[in-house]
């Protein structure tokens, strides 16, 4: 139904989308996730060109929105959206907001406009609320006629731009519900969410944005059960991490001290277990700076909200890679800094091996990685891990 060829959107300076191509059939449900500020909303906003695109090509059954002869209001039409904020007109009853368009833009008669706009409203569950105004219906009941508006233009797909992004938590589900029924109808969709199990549940496809591409996509099952790529499965498994680029050893050791410390306190880790990971940081890089003629090394303390579980990710590569290119071809990795070296005695790979559950070691197009998990360890006395 639409296809998307090299899609980019600039701001100024600012590039939110970079040449994304990704195709949509028609009784696709598509959920679009992915950290804020990605390109998500952008993304939709380019498809039915509330935003216009800076370059690249969006074509609808065969016809091109970007040429310069396309008729683009009757192909928007076929396009309905929903945005965060309802939108509705606040002097418009509930019935009069879902029939002005047919009325108006489809030259539907009023009455016909107004039987279809009371069975759209039945549908949504909101028959007895025709005749109330926007400020007297709730957020959740708001939203709903909202989609019953955009469905009374009898659009071909719909896409919803965060739905329930406004709604009190308590509201959520009677929306949520809503785009269930359309899902089942087949009716063909690209909802950008936060609402990860709604998205598990009622996807046949899920986008992963992050960068302004679309970084990793693949049903729900692949997505959210087996994610491949490291970005992915941070976002998925509510990971939150701090980073540290360290190009030789005059980096601030007393700053990095205090970061650890405090972040393993915000996520309810043990005194000790910040301190087994400042020993295990401080023998990688002696390991890993004592190596002559190495490239920067990219350092990453990360723990998993949903796991429970704290890695140290360590990466070596002669320049940092951008999501939308990685590198091609074979060619050699920096040295992994746990392989022994002619005037190592062991120890320091020794205490890493102590304090780390696991280690996972790659040297793969050019970079050198290491990923070790950090043994979680209880504060003497207490008899129980953090």
């Amino acid at each position: 139904m639409i296809r998307v060829e090299h899609l980019s959107k600039r701001f100024g300076d600012l590039e939110v989308l970079k040449d994304v191509s990704v195709e949509i059939q028609a009784g696709e449900v598509i959920s679009i996730i992915g950290p804020s500020g990605t390109g998500k909303s952008t993304f939709l906003r380019c498809l039915n060109l509330l935003d216009q695109p800076s370059g690249g090509h969006i074509v609808v059954d065969g016809q091109d929105l970007m040429a310069p002869d396309a008729d683009v209001p009757a192909l928007r039409r076929r396009m309905g959206m929903v945005f965060q904020a309802f939108n509705l007109f606040a002097h418009l009853t509930a019935l009069e907001n879902v029939t002005i368009g047919p009325m108006r833009l489809l030259g539907r008669p009023e009455a016909e406009a107004r039987a279809r706009g009371r069975e759209l409203l039945g549908m949504v569950g909101l028959a007895d609320k025709a005749d109330a105004f926007p400020d007297e219906l709730s957020g959740g009941q708001q939203q709903r006629v909202a989609i019953a508006r955009c469905l009374s233009m009898d659009p071909e797909i719909i896409l919803f731009d965060e739905p329930t992004s406004a709604l009190d938590p308590t509201m959520v589900s009677e929306v949520l519900a809503v785009i269930r029924r359309l899902a089942r109808e087949g009716m063909t969709m690209a909802i950008v969410t936060h609402e990860m199990d709604f998205a598990r549940d009622v996807s046949t496809r899920v986008l992963y944005m992050d960068q302004g591409v679309i970084y990793e996509q693949g049903p729900p099952s692949q997505l959210f059960e087996a994610p491949q790529r490291e970005r992915t499965r941070d976002f998925i498994h509510k990971v939150r991490s701090l980073r540290w680029h360290i190009a030789d050893d005059r980096f601030d050791r007393y700053a990095m001290v205090g970061q650890i410390e405090r972040f393993c306190e915000k996520h309810v880790l043990t005194k000790k277990t910040a301190r087994n990971t400042e020993l295990v940081i401080e023998e990688l890089l002696a390991l890993a700076l004592g190596r002559a003629q190495q490239p920067p090394i990219a350092l990453t303390l990360a723990y998993s909200e949903r796991n429970k579980t704290l890695e140290l990710r360590y990466e070596r590569a002669p320049a940092p890679q951008d999501l939308s290119a990685a590198p091609q071809g074979p060619s050699a990795a920096p040295q992994d800094p746990l392989a022994a070296g002619e005037d190592d005695d062991g120890l320091g790979r020794k205490l890493i091996e102590h304090y780390a559950d696991v280690i996972d070691s790659e040297a793969r197009d050019g970079i050198s990685r290491l990923t070790l998990r950090i043994r979680h360890a209880a504060e003497e006395g207490n008899g129980a891990g953090a």
